[in-house]
């Protein structure tokens, strides 16, 4: 069953045209960056940009910061959104349940399929940045310099794109399972996305609201850009831990939610 759904994620058209327009972004910046030399000013939005002008290395980190706060969440909640709902709207779903296949089985099948189109587009976009980053830009020989001021290996560079990525992806796991709860409770695979999107826009507004204080350590995007620590010397753990724990919350909480209304909902009629 999990074969099956990745050949059809694969096979998918949407799947490499969503990729491609969240790798042709921050492709996008980084010519006007080449062209122009201007770039924000040091601290400004977005994350690290203001360094890629002296070291394009940083490029990858700058463009998961271009699309992390819409385009990403967008890409994640349009797929993870149609994971059932679509089945069931054309009429495929009643017959996958027909055949001697377990909706748990079928949902942790589609679960996977969302994580593998994550991983994909975040790396996709983490990878064309570096290359373009190197191409465009001036790539220091002995490293890159954090955000502390202190210098970084190539090594470490590496390693800490690779957790950049990874924490990204984790991320946007909480995204998908709320759109993926929705996407049982509905035969409309957009209103499954635009639910998952009006919280993730709700939870950001909030964020951003000091009346909102109490409650803003426990919102989803809270803790999006704590990854911006990883370049920090030493890294920063505080709030890269709680990220993960509040993701970890809302992925288990989201889950479990989708599996209770899967198992029990006639969604076969």
């Amino acid at each position: 069953m999990i074969a099956v759904e990745l050949v059809k994620l694969l096979r998918r058209p949407r799947t490499w045209v969503s990729i491609a327009l969240l790798c042709g972004l921050p492709a996008l910046v980084a010519v006007f960056l080449a062209v122009t030399k201007v770039g924000p000013g040091p601290g400004e939005e977005p994350a690290l940009l203001s360094a890629v002008l002296s070291n394009g290395a940083l490029f990858p980190a700058a463009a998961l910061a271009i699309v992390l706060p819409v385009f990403l969440p967008v890409a994640v909640a349009v797929v993870a959104g149609d994971a059932i709902a679509g089945e069931a709207n054309s009429g495929m779903l009643r017959y996958l349940l027909i055949r001697p296949v377990g909706r748990s089985r079928l949902l942790v099948a589609k679960l996977v399929t969302v994580v593998v189109f994550m991983l994909l587009a975040v790396s996709a976009v983490a990878l064309s940045s570096y290359l373009l980053g190197t191409t465009l830009f001036t790539a220091q020989p002995g490293g890159v310099t954090s955000v502390s001021g202190a210098s970084l290996s190539k090594t470490e560079l590496v390693l800490r794109l690779g957790a950049t990525v990874l924490y990204v992806g984790f991320s946007m796991l909480g995204v998908a399972t709320i759109a993926l709860f929705l996407s049982t409770a509905t035969d409309s695979s957009l209103g499954a996305a635009l639910g998952a999107l009006a919280a993730l826009v709700s939870s950001q507004v909030l964020v951003t609201l000091e009346a909102a204080s109490a409650i803003r350590p426990y919102l989803p995007t809270r803790y999006w850009f704590a990854w911006i620590d990883f370049f920090r010397e030493p890294i920063l753990w505080r709030d890269i831990e709680r990220g993960l724990a509040i993701q970890g919350v809302y992925v288990a909480v989201f889950l479990a939610l989708a599996w209770a209304n899967f198992a029990t909902k006639d969604v076969k009629s």
